[in-house]
């Protein structure tokens, strides 16, 4: 295994190395098995001592969003327990009034007065304390109201730990196309819970994790081909970026080295799969996830042709089942709530919150609030979040169409509808739309473009410019908070 993070690269002895130093560091901060240590880093090859001490040492590490505000970092620092902090100086700089006090911090580049990471790492010895159940990330979901909830997971006694994994390292294989000496290109966010679990069992299985700072389109083309790289994570919206660029931009580089790609988050608009298998080949595959339940479906790039939308069909023995809104099955065809579980991975907790679990549970699964349908076949279609379901003038509206419409238009370079407070009508649809570098949209051709796919009654009625979109840790739109950015301020003939 080697990791290369522009000129940095790590083998195997080196990783292996780090990780150790790190883990016997904590332990002599004082952490034990069970105990967290929280991440504030932008993507960068720290990551994977934390991830190697955190396997070694049974510690959880709490990934934090660096793009958060010193006050919902504070939330999560001290919700977590964090008894360590480990960060870029600059970002720990900028959220130095949230950071615990009894926290060890240690700051990767600039220290900005606090403990210098590498000088610190160093002079650590090598971990020589118990052996421990591997912990791994412990993400904090956005979720659709109220605070984030930490999502934990039941630690594997030892005994059991080689048929867990092998369960787990299956999973992953299918999903995520990480197989023994696979060449992995990893640009999303580390902080999401994915890009978390991608980079693990990239470290414990791969020949090569080739980590970008973050994702620029043709940067993707260069370092496939570079590193001939076989498998990558890439998301709907990085699709879109990719193939906005020129047809000569694309000729300069060589992609077929690529056997697999692996998609989650948000669900791929149909026409952008298509048109990124047709760019790539037919090696595009969409799971539908969550950080609660893991891996349950993956559509293959044959299934996204033959049956354009779907979300696959259940991985391994994972159980998919769609209920209405009284709790009874749903016939197939019939929209209802997606629970799902996936048992190759161990059990879970939401942190501080035991009540929590429960209320998310129905038949030994859980749903994450989505809403969805299985067709005749066993294929899982996935319409949107309940929660973003927008009701208006009495009829469902899922935005999630109307996005993956709006993608496709040009000067688009992200966007969120959402429903918004409508005197009249109960709610009325907004769009938020992330406007590509240089572009000018007018909102009045926005309409009339969506007026040609979409019923009318599914075309906003207002529109508003954003810099950036906020996410949550799956990487999807955390549409919960633009409704409470936007509720009240925009009215209904803005």
């Amino acid at each position: 295994m080697t990791l290369h993070f522009g000129e940095v690269v790590r083998d195997a002895d080196a990783l292996r190395e780090r990780a150790l130093r790190l883990a016997g560091g904590l332990r002599e901060l004082g952490l034990r098995e069970g105990d967290v240590i929280a991440v504030l880093l932008r993507n960068d090859p720290v990551y994977a001592d934390v991830i190697g001490a955190c396997r070694i040492a049974g510690i959880y590490y709490c990934p934090l969003n660096w793009h958060f505000t010193p006050s919902e970092l504070g939330f999560i620092l001290e919700d977590s327990g964090a008894r360590a902090v480990v960060g870029h100086g600059d970002l720990l700089a900028a959220a130095a009034d949230a950071l615990p006090r009894a926290a060890a911090v240690l700051a990767a580049g600039a220290p900005a007065g606090f403990i210098d990471y590498e000088p610190w790492l160093r002079a650590q010895t090598e971990y020589d304390g118990p052996a421990a159940s591997p912990r791994g990330h412990m993400c904090y979901t956005s979720g659709t109201t109220g605070r984030p909830k930490g999502v934990r997971r039941v630690p594997v006694p030892l005994a059991e730990l080689p048929l867990q994994q092998a369960a787990a390292r299956e999973v992953a294989r299918v999903a995520y196309g990480i197989e023994d000496g696979c060449r992995m290109l990893l640009s999303a966010p580390l902080y999401h819970s994915a890009p978390a679990s991608i980079a693990q069992h990239t470290l414990l299985y791969g020949e090569r994790l080739v980590l970008a700072s973050r994702f620029d389109a043709e940067q993707t083309l260069a370092l496939i081909e570079r590193h001939r790289a076989d498998v990558a994570y890439l998301t709907p919206t990085m699709y879109v970026r990719m193939l906005r660029l020129p047809p000569a931009v694309w000729a300069r580089y060589d992609v077929s080295s690529l056997r697999f790609v692996a998609s989650t988050g948000a669900p791929c608009a149909p026409e952008v799969k298509r048109a990124i298998i047709a760019r790539l080949g037919p090696v595009v595959h969409e799971t539908y996830a969550a950080t609660e339940a893991g891996l349950i479906t993956l559509a293959t790039p044959a299934d996204a042709l033959a049956r354009p939308g779907t979300a696959g069909r259940p991985i391994g023995d994972a159980q998919v089942r769609i209920f209405d809104a009284s709790g009874e099955p749903c016939a197939a065809g019939e929209v209802g709530t997606i629970y799902c579980r996936q048992p190759a991975y161990p059990d879970f907790v939401y942190h501080n919150l035991p009540a929590a679990r429960p209320a998310i549970e129905r038949a030994g699964l859980v749903t994450m609030g989505d809403v969805g349908y299985l067709d005749p076949d066993g294929y899982l279609f996935v319409c949107d979040r309940a929660a973003d379901m927008v009701l208006s003038g009495g009829v469902n509206i899922y935005p999630a169409e109307i996005e993956h419409v709006l993608l496709r238009l040009p000067g688009v370079l992200d966007c969120a509808v959402i429903g918004l407070p409508d005197p009249e009508y109960g709610e009325r649809l907004h769009a938020v739309v992330q406007p590509e570098p240089g572009a000018v949209l007018d909102f009045d051709r926005l309409a009339a473009e969506l007026r040609r796919e979409l019923a009318g009654f599914k075309v906003p009625r207002t529109y508003t410019l954003s810099e950036a979109l906020p996410r949550d840790d799956n990487g999807k739109i955390a549409k919960h908070l633009l409704r409470e950015i936007y509720a009240g301020r925009v009215e209904p003939g803005a």
